[in-house]
């Protein structure tokens, strides 16, 4: 397999391309750390625990070491082969010009719905402290983290490193809260674990209650892999993924499971208020002043984290599909502080439609749009592993030497990973909540499988090294 650039470089590709490296190990670390924190966390963890009761802790653990294991798989892959637009580009080298297009462009509607989702969820935080009407605060909000994504790519990297400090402090402080009352060091706790048991069991919907909630858990770590994308404007792209990779473990047994475990240790897992929004309800329950207000303050900036993070994934990988020749040429010009600002404005104006559909239709057409993106992560991992698997085979063969870091138990718990997606699949069809997502998402990737043969039209004519990636 050929070397994706002339360097093999993410820093010197992204150079050659214009890119520039603004982001230091401080940005990267909190990117990875903040990227598997979401407002899903602190809201979405509710129907988690409604479907599978304290259990909800082995669910949040499952899907973490499924989370793990692809990121290995994609890690493996970036240190051996470094190239921007990583998920797009192995895709590529694996599968060919068709699923590098596919995936690119999949990958990218995924985080245009994205935006225009978090904007309106941003201005429903903002609409009970700021008394303006919903799109305005959406327009207001956009426009804030397109600027600041417009700037510089340090001027991202210093934002949500400050969203991703407040995120995990928050968290920190919860955990530890949290400790102090199960333990009984809390004024006017009851220590103990009864309510792990107490009401119905540990896993009072057995199984299927587990692995049902699997399935919506998988997605809530949606974000781990942002920092794949984001390597190519660091100074140490390889050293920067390795640590994020290695780091997944840790970040989801503290800040997911050992969270949801004080949840449900603090309260029955059944009350309606823990359903609702589970960390105000135990912070209400420990007597925290002001608990709703804070938890607020918390989940906007986690919304304005995945907002600010969805807006540079979007441009970047837009940026790479146009270099690639899948996307019009103009796309590909950066401005003079090496930001693909074409592809940034591109994408925010794409989230518009998002944003207007949820005001016009939202029982509808937004709807429609949000269960459009909610399985599409599932299909990129598939793909990640499915071509961590064919460049596995090929730098065994080509180049041994490359392969530093490497998938555990290759290929079992490549093959492993694949099925167990498979099974989220199946368990989604089955279930008939979660169908409409999965059929909607399906629809997604069916309609940019099919946008395939305008490539030619629109596209441009790859560069030489692209066409020797291609080639291999």
């Amino acid at each position: 397999m050929s070397e994706p650039s002339s360097t093999g470089s993410l820093v010197e590709e992204g150079q050659q391309q214009g890119l520039r490296t603004g982001l230091r190990r401080r940005h990267m670390t909190m990117l990875a750390i903040g990227g598997a924190i979401g407002a899903g966390l602190f809201v979405g963890s509710g129907s988690v625990i409604g479907t599978a009761g304290p259990a909800a802790i082995i669910s949040y653990a499952a899907a973490g070491l499924l989370v793990l294991c692809v990121m290995r798989a994609l890690g493996e892959m970036v240190v051996a082969r470094p190239v921007a637009g990583s998920l797009a580009e192995y895709a590529r080298m694996a599968l060919g010009p068709f699923g590098g297009f596919t995936i690119g462009w999949l990958y990218w509607y995924l985080y245009v719905i994205l935006v225009g989702a978090e904007a309106v969820a941003g201005a429903a935080i903002l609409s009970s402290w700021i008394d303006l009407p919903h799109w305005v605060l959406s327009a207001a909000l956009l426009t804030v983290m397109t600027s600041v994504n417009l700037i510089s790519v340090k001027s991202f990297g210093e934002f949500e490193f400050w969203f991703a400090s407040i995120k995990v402090v928050a968290i920190v402080v919860f955990l530890a809260m949290g400790a102090a009352w199960v333990f009984g060091l809390w004024p006017g706790s009851e220590s103990g674990f009864h309510n792990l048991t107490d009401y119905g069991g540990f896993a009072p919907n057995g199984i299927t209650g587990i692995f049902s909630a699997i399935v919506v858990v998988m997605f809530a770590f949606g974000g781990t892999e942002i920092v794949t994308v984001a390597a190519a404007e660091s100074r140490e792209p390889g050293q920067a993924v390795a640590r994020a990779t290695n780091n997944v473990l840790w970040r989801v047994g503290l800040f997911y499971v050992a969270s949801i475990f004080l949840v449900v240790t603090i309260l029955p897992w059944n009350d309606a208020q823990v359903l609702k929004s589970p960390f105000v309800s135990a912070l209400d329950h420990m007597g925290v002043p002001a608990a709703g207000t804070i938890m607020q303050v918390v989940i906007l900036t986690a919304v304005l984290s995945v907002l600010n993070s969805a807006i540079y994934v979007s441009s970047r990988m837009l940026y790479v599909l146009t270099r690639d020749g899948d996307a019009p040429a103009s796309l590909v010009k950066v401005n003079k502080r090496g930001v693909p600002a074409r592809a940034v404005l591109l994408g925010t104006v794409a989230a518009w439609g998002a944003v207007i559909a949820s005001y016009i239709s939202p029982d509808k057409v937004f709807t429609f749009l949000v269960n459009s993106i909610g399985v599409v992560l599932a299909f990129v991992y598939v793909a990640i592993m499915i071509s961590q698997l064919k460049l596995r085979a090929r730098l065994r063969r080509e180049d041994p030497s490359a392969l530093t870091y490497r998938m555990w138990a290759y290929p079992y718990l490549s093959w492993l990973v694949i099925i167990a997606i498979f099974a989220v699949f199946t368990a989604m069809a089955l279930n008939e909540d979660q169908r409409p997502q999965l059929a909607a998402s399906t629809v997604s990737l069916l309609v940019v499988a099919a946008l395939y043969p305008l490539r030619a039209k629109l596209g441009r004519k790859p560069p030489v090294h692209e066409v020797e990636v291609l080639r291999h």
